[in-house]
């Protein structure tokens, strides 16, 4: 795949190490459907299969970064449960937390539902403080079944996972950020240039270490104290004992 690869429902693009996906439904500002999710699993294996890609933004073009399902869908199957069933059936969010460089989530404007599951996958989440978030799912007799039940308590605490899933109440730039939902809040004009800053840091950081660094995190999160101690011991130590090789 080329950078400015062509979609409808998408922009990809690769500008040197850094790989850029915007999701691009403004008009619907930016509901997730099938086709979104299709072009995502594309473009997201192909941030993975190259290895010339250090970081990767996921932003939302217009008014949001992502508003949820596209609830225009639910009435060609036979239930809604039925369609998110369909929806989900690829193992999209799997393909994106498990990818080998760090992600960052640019949040505007709504994040609702599978936009903010999206966003919990990615490492690092900037937000405008024009950006509200939530989990709506309840509201139609369903429940998030994109990770969000999963995510939202590993990244918030059991709290705040249950206020946002079971009332589908919307909250603030400020306390998504108090609530570690989001790494940093900047006012809105500030957060592309805020993005692309953060971006090139990762860029440009020693590849080996960033990697080892996340695995860490990630591995040690599900694993007893001690253990995870001992992985960021050997981690640590191979760094040390086999510098990455310059080209």
């Amino acid at each position: 795949m080329t950078a400015g690869a062509r979609f409808e429902t998408l922009i990809f693009e690769l500008d040197g190490p850094i790989a850029r996906i915007t999701l691009n439904r403004p008009a619907v500002l930016n509901a997730y459907n099938v086709a979104m999710r299709d072009e995502l699993t594309e473009a997201l294996s192909a941030v993975r299969d190259d290895s010339d890609v250090r970081v990767l933004v996921l932003a939302g073009a217009g008014r949001a970064f992502c508003a949820g399902a596209d609830l225009s869908e639910f009435g060609t199957a036979p239930s809604p449960t039925a369609a998110r069933r369909l929806r989900f059936a690829r193992d999209l969010w799997k393909l994106l937390e498990s990818l080998p460089v760090p992600s960052l989530a640019a949040l505007h404007g709504y994040c609702f539902g599978s936009g903010l599951e999206m966003a919990l996958f990615c490492d690092l989440r900037l937000a405008a403080d024009d950006v509200e978030l939530a989990m709506p799912e309840v509201r139609w007799g369903l429940m998030p079944a994109a990770g969000g039940t999963q995510t939202l308590p590993r990244t918030s605490g059991v709290g705040a996972a249950l206020d946002l899933t079971l009332t589908g109440r919307r909250m603030s730039a400020d306390e998504a950020l108090m609530r570690r939902l989001v790494s940093r809040v900047v006012p809105a004009p500030e957060l592309s240039a805020t993005v692309e800053r953060l971006a090139t840091d990762l860029a440009t950081a020693d590849a080996r270490a960033v990697r080892s660094i996340r695995r860490a995190v990630r591995e040690g999160l599900d694993m007893p104290l001690s253990h995870a101690l001992g992985l960021e011991a050997r981690l640590a130590e191979q760094l040390r004992v086999e510098p990455e090789i310059q080209a």
